[in-house]
């Protein structure tokens, strides 16, 4: 269980990764040695799994995002298995995940442009053996950006 003092620490870490101890402390009423032995808890006890640079996509030149739901063809632990190695070759494919319903599995991608969202969908999704439908939905606009977990 965490307090709220821990909560306010993860919220910090969430906003800015690379904040010193100091500051952390400052932020949440501690000193920087209490933050400090926090924040190794919280990392000791799995709360805080790993930290990561958020990129700018359009400085990267990627132009398109989209999400990509999939429908199998077969439902077999092979077939799944299958799939999901050709997912791992794909470095456009940023996320994935499982879900219920018409689709087996969504996923979020990155193309440079739609030529290359095309190509992604026809070219590699498609001829899978294990993929029977895609169906795309380009991202027009991010009102929100992706943000931390509520803590």
């Amino acid at each position: 269980m965490i307090d709220a003092t821990d909560s306010r620490l993860l919220d910090a870490l969430q906003a800015d990764a690379q904040i010193t101890a100091q500051d952390l402390g400052e932020r949440v009423g501690l000193s920087a040695s209490q933050a400090a032995r926090r924040r190794a808890k919280l990392e000791t006890d799995g709360l805080i799994i790993g930290y990561a640079a958020r990129l700018s996509p359009a400085k990267l030149g990627l132009t398109v995002q989209a999400f990509v739901q999939v429908q199998m063809a077969a439902h077999s632990p092979e077939a799944a298995r299958e799939f999901l190695r050709l997912i791992a070759t794909l470095p456009e494919v940023v996320a994935c995940w499982t879900l219920t319903g018409e689709a087996d599995y969504l996923l979020r991608v990155w193309c440079a442009d739609l030529p290359a969202l095309n190509l992604l969908i026809h070219h590699r999704l498609l001829p899978n053996p294990a993929v029977a439908r895609v169906q795309s939905q380009i991202v027009m606009d991010q009102p929100k950006a992706d943000a931390g977990l509520p803590v």
